[in-house]
């Protein structure tokens, strides 16, 4: 059902892990006045660079368990081993003043706030190539071997669901992709001459990580 309290359409970036649609949120909010996060909550434990309340709400999973039983968010789910929800009094802070609503959350969750809330606008983002994904994940430096696969398995679920975004923004340059993002938020139409990603990008990305997958050769050094 569609909460009458929203002054603002919800904007969702989902992408698989390393795209970086997580770097063209924060970038995105930071750089324009109209756009405001709502900060989700998480199980996991913060990385060094996190912030409370800022980046996530970190709690605890027996309040996090209490939260959706007490139907406090507006979107939930369990993401390698760990849940993430948004709040939805968060959301509804972030929307008022009329500024977009900035969701950074996984494909789950995007399709939940598609059926809470219909006129919301999703975009995936996509990287540019499945070696740029791989080394991307490499680069964070925390990712064994054990955890690229799952992510990539993960990555796998999410692209089969790509079919109900509304919109496909490749990752090649941040300063390029935050534009494009910001202008398909502002307009709720692809910009002139179209946006940078499709639906059969997605497919693709799919196929490649899949064969990876299948051949277990995704892991080897560089």
């Amino acid at each position: 059902m569609r909460n009458p309290r929203l002054e603002a359409k919800p904007l969702v970036l989902s992408a698989p892990s390393g795209a970086g649609k997580t770097t063209i949120a924060r970038r995105l909010v930071e750089a324009e006045e109209d756009f405001a996060f709502s900060v989700s909550a998480t199980t996991r434990s913060p990385r060094d660079y996190e912030i409370h309340g800022e980046d996530y709400f970190f709690i605890e999973e027996k309040d996090f368990l209490r939260m959706i039983e007490e139907g406090a968010f507006a979107e939930w789910a369990k993401v390698h081993g760990y849940y993430y929800g948004t709040p939805t009094e968060s959301l509804v802070r972030a929307a008022q003043g009329g500024r977009h609503v900035v969701l950074d959350i996984d494909v789950q969750g995007a399709l939940q706030i598609r059926q809470a809330v219909p006129e919301a606008l999703l975009l995936f983002i996509l990287p540019p190539s499945v070696d740029l994904l791989i080394r991307r994940l490499k680069g964070r430096g925390t990712e064994g071997k054990e955890t690229l696969r799952r992510r990539l398995n993960t990555a796998v679920q999410e692209l089969k669901a790509a079919e109900a975004f509304d919109f496909f923004v490749i990752n090649e340059g941040l300063d390029e992709a935050v534009r494009e993002v910001r202008d398909l938020a502002r307009k709720g139409q692809s910009p002139a001459g179209g946006s940078s990603g499709t639906l059969e990008d997605a497919e693709a990305l799919l196929e490649g990580v899949e064969a990876l997958l299948e051949r277990d050769k995704l892991l080897l050094d560089d």
